[in-house]
C-alpha cells in the first residue's frame, strides 16, 4: 500500500535519542550531533512515534480487524488498553517512551481499546507537548530571530496536528474512522508537522548550546 512506503520516509526525519532507553533494533538511522543535546525535548514524542503509528493503523484500517472484546471489569479493559498500546507502539523506535506517553493519558480505559481511538489520543498528547515547547521558545524570543522561527514552525506543527484530530472526528454514518482521502490529508498533515519541528531543531543547533541547555531546562519543567 502507498501509505506503508509514505511511512518509510519517516526515517529521513532525525530521530531524538533517548540516553536512558536502548532504541528497537529494527531501526537503525543515523541521528545528528544535536540530537543527543535535545534529547528531553517534548517533542522527541512526535518524532519517535506519530510516523510509525500511523502506517500500524493505516495497515489494521485496511483489513478491517475486529474491535478487541469489551468489559465490565475495569481491570480488563485497563489491560485491553495496554495491549492495544504496545501493540502500536511495538513499532516504534522507543517503544518505552511511546508506551508510557500515551498511557499515562488514558483517562478512561474503555475508550481506549480501538487502534483509532488510541491514534487520536497520541496526536493530542503530541499537540500538548509541541504547545509547550511552543511555549518556551516564546520566553525565549529575545533570543533573536532563530528563536521567533521556530515559533512560527511549531505553531505551524500545532496547526497541522489539530487539523489531523478533527479529521478523525468528523464521519459520516458509517463511515470508516480512516476513509482512503482522511488518509491521504493525515499523511499530508503529519509529514508537514514533522518537517516543521525537523527546521526548528536545525535552526536551534545554529544558536549553539547555551540557548539549547536553556530551553532544555525548561522543557524539563513542562
Amino acid at each position: 500500500m502507498d501509505s506503508i512506503n509514505f511511512i518509510k520516509g519517516y526515517g529521513k526525519v532525525q530521530d531524538l535519542e533517548l540516553q536512558h532507553q536502548s532504541p528497537n533494533p529494527n531501526t537503525n538511522r543515523q541521528k545528528k550531533p544535536l540530537v543527543a543535546v535535545v534529547s528531553i525535548l517534548a517533542i522527541l514524542f512526535l518524532s519517535l512515534t506519530l510516523g510509525a503509528m500511523f502506517g500500524v493503523l493505516v495497515h489494521m484500517a485496511a483489513s478491517d480487524p475486529p474491535d478487541l472484546p469489551s468489559s465490565s471489569s475495569s481491570n480488563s479493559a485497563k489491560h485491553d488498553t495496554d495491549s492495544v498500546i504496545k501493540a502500536v507502539c511495538n513499532v516504534t523506535r522507543y517503544r518505552n517512551s511511546c508506551f508510557s506517553s500515551i498511557n499515562s493519558s488514558c483517562s478512561s480505559p474503555q475508550k481506549f481499546t480501538n487502534p483509532e481511538a488510541i491514534f487520536k489520543l497520541s496526536l493530542r498528547v503530541s499537540i500538548a507537548k509541541l504547545s509547550n515547547f511552543k511555549n518556551t521558545m516564546i520566553s525565549n524570543s529575545n533570543q533573536g530571530a532563530t528563536f521567533t522561527d521556530s515559533q512560527s514552525q511549531i505553531k505551524d506543527a500545532v496547526s497541522r496536528l489539530n487539523d489531523s484530530v478533527v479529521a478523525m472526528d468528523v464521519c459520516s454514518g458509517g463511515e470508516k474512522v480512516l476513509t482512503e482521502t482522511k488518509i491521504d490529508d493525515l499523511q499530508t498533515w503529519i509529514s508537514a508537522a514533522m518537517t516543521d519541528q525537523e527546521t526548528c531543531l536545525d535552526g536551534l543547533e545554529e544558536i549553539g548550546s547555551t540557548a539549547l541547555d536553556e530551553v532544555k531546562t525548561k522543557m524539563k519543567k513542562s
